[in-house]
């Protein structure tokens, strides 16, 4: 009866909301949902069709081959249970839209810079819902990189879903599967609500990149190969917009194997992503960051399998009132902890320096960590991170590493960067993660260039010995390290 008395009170609702708007079956327009027929132009008819009475487009079970949607207005996108849009395969004569030209595509990459060819998109939006329990497959389709697709010839498609400069969205409950090199990628869109989400898929989750007054909350994101949730602050949109009152929380990050996610597998056979480190996964602000990051809250938040927390700021973005609360981790094969201010500077000539401030990170329990990076914070000698507070940390590394690992990598620097392999730059205008700092003098914290951190209740246990000291501070000043438990190895 209980169950019973739920689907009816679901049924009324959804009756009451189609009672303020009409529904709109593709089918009318020549879809045919049967895996074989290509339904993109009759689905995009219904959607111009929608759009000026803020109506419904339904679609019913079945399987959707589409090339580009063009969402619309004051449109519900709603997908049935059953109901699967499939990205196309390209032929000799026809695939996705081509990228449109953005004269400020010089200061990120070329993925971040179009959103014309994806799978869905939508330019200057307002009031636009996307909602399940259907499903998005992009599976070898959708590419996994984000190049410039050839001169001539059908164009393909590298995102599933792509909005820019759009307000008052809605995505919740859809589910999403091999999504290429973004499942979402949302610029410059603000009053962006994203719940109930499930994304199974090859390379970047989520980007939300330079959007404002955002909820991404109860997601599940598994990204073996990139980020899960990424916010951004990069020049896409031709003038640094920050991005900012941000809230994420009760949402699962994880880096399994592609699909295992959605089939229930969660198998874990891939180790290592596209930088040769391990699965990545994980809750990130950076790397393309220009506008800045402010009022940005991570709460209620769980990493499986994946890269830790990480906080960056590498190309002159201002990053603070960031509050980090009630996390968990297990099996996290980088720095549990990571915060980076940087001088990579992808930004316009004599663009201001990064910024990096005020973060306050509280009851953070970590299990089953790789202690080659420790927690670790690092600023620049003109510009150092500041006035930092994490509290009631409780950290259990792996350990296992020696002196002579560390000392083998380091040289005569005690604060080593190791090249980055994809890259010929090195220091601190490498690509900012944890690896690219080499292995840390200590295997708890290693800040570098810091001051005004407050440390607080912090307990650190190593499962085997580490040869390196628990703590190493270069460079800082007005550290308070209150409360500080840890025990290495074996030690009592």
């Amino acid at each position: 009866m209980i169950h019973l008395r739920h689907c009816l009170l679901l049924v009324v609702a959804l009756l009451a909301a189609h009672c303020r708007s009409d529904i709109i079956d593709p089918h009318h327009y020549g879809a045919l949902g049967d895996g074989q027929h290509i339904d993109s132009d009759a689905i995009n008819q219904a959607l111009l069709a929608a759009s000026p009475g803020g109506d419904t487009v339904m679609l019913s079970p079945g399987t959707y081959l589409c090339y580009s949607l063009h969402l619309q207005s004051r449109v519900t996108l709603h997908l049935m249970q059953g109901a699967v849009i499939k990205a196309a395969p390209i032929t000799a004569t026809r695939g996705y839209d081509a990228a449109e030209h953005n004269a400020d595509s010089a200061y990120q990459d070329f993925g971040h810079s179009h959103w014309h060819n994806s799978l869905m998109w939508g330019d200057s939006l307002h009031h636009f819902t996307l909602q399940g329990p259907g499903l998005i497959d992009g599976s070898d389709v959708l590419s996994r990189g984000a190049r410039r697709a050839p001169a001539s010839g059908p164009t393909l498609a590298n995102k599933a879903l792509a909005l820019r400069d759009c307000r008052h969205i809605t995505i919740r409950d859809v589910q999403m599967l091999r999504c290429g090199h973004f499942a979402m990628l949302l610029t410059g869109v603000d009053d962006l609500l994203i719940e109930d989400v499930v994304a199974d898929t090859n390379r970047d989750g989520f980007d939300i990149d330079c959007c404002q007054r955002v909820v991404i909350r109860r997601c599940r994101v598994n990204t073996v190969n990139d980020d899960a949730i990424v916010l951004k602050c990069s020049y896409a949109l031709g003038w640094p917009k920050p991005t900012s009152n941000v809230t994420i929380e009760d949402c699962h990050v994880s880096g399994y194997d592609v699909g295992s996610l959605l089939d229930g597998t969660r198998t874990t056979h891939t180790t290592l992503a596209p930088d040769r480190d391990g699965p990545t996964g994980r809750i990130k602000l950076g790397t393309e960051s220009n506008g800045g990051f402010h009022h940005i809250r991570i709460r209620h938040c769980t990493f499986t399998h994946c890269r830790g927390l990480a906080l960056e700021t590498v190309d002159g973005a201002p990053m603070h009132h960031i509050d980090v609360s009630d996390l968990t981790m297990h099996d996290i094969c980088n720095s549990p902890i990571y915060i980076r201010l940087g001088d990579r500077m992808r930004a316009p000539q004599g663009f201001h320096p990064s910024e990096a401030h005020h973060i306050r990170i509280r009851r953070v329990r970590v299990t089953d960590a790789d202690s080659r990076y420790a927690c670790l914070i690092a600023g620049l000698p003109a510009h150092p991170v500041h006035h930092v507070r994490i509290s009631d940390l409780s950290v259990q590394y792996r350990g296992g590493i020696s002196l002579q690992d560390y000392r083998l990598q380091r040289g005569a620097n005690p604060f080593f960067y190791a090249p980055v392999r994809r890259r010929s730059d090195r220091g601190v205008r490498a690509y900012p993660e944890p690896s690219a700092h080499g292995i840390q003098p200590a295997w708890g914290f290693s800040i570098h260039h810091a001051h005004h951190l407050d440390l607080n209740r912090i307990s650190f246990t190593s499962t085997l010995p580490d040869q390196r000291p628990v703590c190493h501070f270069d460079s800082t000043n007005h550290i308070r390290l209150r409360h500080f438990e840890h025990r290495n190895g074996t030690e009592q």
